[in-house]
C-alpha cells in the first residue's frame, strides 16, 4: 500500500456537531426529571378543573338549606347516602357542592391577590433600583414600614375596617404582600444595572423605559414567577385563616376556611364538616409548593 493510501486511511474522521437544544427543551426536561413536580402540577391543574366545572360535578346548590336533612354523614358510615355522598353540614348543605364551589374562592383570591402584589412589587422594586437616589429612599422607607407590621395583623385589621368580602379580600392580600417582591426585584436590578450590556445601552443612547422593559424585567421574571407561585400558596392560606375567624367571605358563600370554622363544634359528632375543608386546603396547597419547588428548580440555572 503507497504511502499516500495510509495517509488517507489514518486521517480522522470528523463528527458533525450536535445541534444546540433549544432553552426552553432544556428547561423542560429539567422539570420532567423530578416526578414530584409532575404530582404537585397535576395536583394544581385538579383542583382548578374542579373549580372550573363545578356545576358539572355537582347537581346541589351550594348554599341551599334544608333541615330535614342536616348532618347527614358520609356514604361509607351508615346512614350515609349517595345523594349527598359527603354528607351534609349543619343546616342540611352538601358537603361536596360546598367544597367543590369554595374551591373557586380560594384559588381565586390566591391567584388575584398574587397578581396585584406581584405587579405593584415589581414595579416598586425597578423603580427603587434603576433610579436609586430619593426614589429609593422613599420605596426602601415604606418597604421598612409595611415589613415592621404583622402580616395577619395587619390583614385583621383593614378588613375589619372595610368589611368581609371577596373583592376586600383580594385587595388586603394584594396591597400587604408585594413588599417581598419589590425588595426581590430591587436587589436584583441594582445589581444588573452594573452589568455590561446595561451600559452598552446606556451608551447607544437607549431610553429608561426601553432598558427597563426590553433588559431588566425580563432578567428579573424567573425569581418573580417562583416567588409568585410560593405566595400563591400563602394567600390561599391567609385566606383560610381570615374566614376561620369570619373576616373571610361573607355567609352563605362557601370557603373552605369558613366551612372549618361552622363545623369547629360539631367536630366531636360531625368530623367530616371541618375535616374535609381541611383536606382540600392541604392538597392545594400541597400541590402548589411541589410544583412551585419544581419552577424554582427548572429556573436555576446552577441546578442541572
Amino acid at each position: 500500500m503507497s504511502s499516500a493510501g495510509l495517509q488517507t486511511a489514518a486521517e480522522p474522521v470528523l463528527e458533525s456537531p450536535k445541534p444546540a437544544v433549544p432553552e426552553w427543551k432544556r428547561k423542560y426536561r429539567k422539570f420532567v426529571k423530578n416526578p414530584i413536580g409532575i404530582i404537585g402540577l397535576v395536583m394544581v391543574l385538579l383542583i382548578t378543573f374542579i373549580s372550573i366545572a363545578a356545576p358539572l360535578l355537582t347537581s346541589h346548590d351550594p348554599i341551599e338549606v334544608n333541615l330535614e336533612k342536616k348532618l347527614q354523614p358520609p356514604v361509607w358510615q351508615e346512614g350515609g347516602t349517595w345523594e349527598h355522598w359527603l354528607g351534609t353540614d349543619e343546616v342540611g348543605r352538601d358537603v361536596w357542592a360546598r367544597l367543590v364551589y369554595g374551591s373557586r374562592v380560594s384559588l381565586s383570591v390566591g391567584f388575584f391577590a398574587v397578581v396585584i402584589s406581584l405587579a405593584l412589587g415589581t414595579a416598586l422594586g425597578i423603580l427603587a433600583g434603576y433610579f436609586r437616589g430619593k426614589t429609593d429612599f422613599a420605596i426602601s422607607t415604606v418597604i421598612d414600614i409595611m415589613m415592621a407590621f404583622p402580616f395577619i395583623l395587619l390583614a385583621l385589621a383593614t378588613i375589619a375596617v372595610m368589611g368581609p368580602s371577596l373583592l376586600n379580600m383580594i385587595l388586603v392580600l394584594g396591597l400587604t404582600d408585594w413588599t417581598q417582591y419589590a425588595r426581590l426585584v430591587r436587589g436584583d436590578v441594582i445589581s444588573l444595572r452594573e452589568q455590561e450590556f446595561i451600559q452598552a445601552g446606556y451608551a447607544l443612547g437607549s431610553r429608561h423605559w426601553r432598558i427597563i422593559w426590553r433588559h431588566l424585567l425580563p432578567n428579573c421574571l424567573p425569581s418573580v414567577i417562583v416567588l409568585a407561585t410560593l405566595a400563591m400558596a400563602r394567600a390561599i392560606l391567609m385566606e383560610s385563616s381570615l374566614s376561620f375567624l369570619g373576616l373571610g367571605v361573607s355567609s352563605p358563600t362557601p370557603s373552605w376556611g369558613f366551612m372549618m370554622s361552622t363545623g369547629r363544634p360539631y367536630i366531636a359528632t360531625a368530623w367530616w364538616l371541618a375535616t374535609l375543608p381541611g383536606i382540600a386546603i392541604l392538597i392545594t396547597v400541597l400541590g402548589i409548593n411541589l410544583a412551585g419547588d419544581r419552577i424554582r428548580d427548572m429556573l436555576d440555572p446552577k441546578v442541572d
